[in-house]
């Protein structure tokens, strides 16, 4: 039920205006489900009983933003799922060195 109020409030309609929620209230002795079915027809069955709202909605939304780059890598004619050669995997990387806050502070005074 705390899942239904969070996938019912208006923050989250807005955020999502295509969401569509179907409630099925079961009369049997199986314990509750929640079946989600995502853009690319995939459905996951979740058990209700042993996982939070807020973990349930963290799936949702983890699973949200992979279609979202699935999708973006094949519009741009890529292969999905993308594969890193092994080689590339193994070259060191130097990194980007963050500059200190204090030299953040000190540039946006200057502006």
């Amino acid at each position: 039920m705390e899942f239904l109020a969070q996938c019912n409030a208006r923050k989250a309609k807005e955020s999502n205006p295509a969401c569509q929620l179907i409630v099925k209230r079961r009369t049997d002795d199986q314990p509750p489900q929640i079946k989600v079915t995502f853009v690319n027809g995939v459905e996951e069955v979740i058990d209700a009983t042993s996982t939070s709202a807020q973990t349930i909605r963290q799936m949702i939304l983890d699973k949200g933003q992979m279609l979202e780059t699935e999708q973006m890598f094949r519009e741009a004619g890529e292969s999905w799922p993308v594969v890193i050669p092994e080689e590339e995997l193994q070259k060191s990387y130097p990194g980007i060195k963050p500059r200190k806050v204090v030299e953040k502070k000190i540039e946006e005074k200057k502006k």
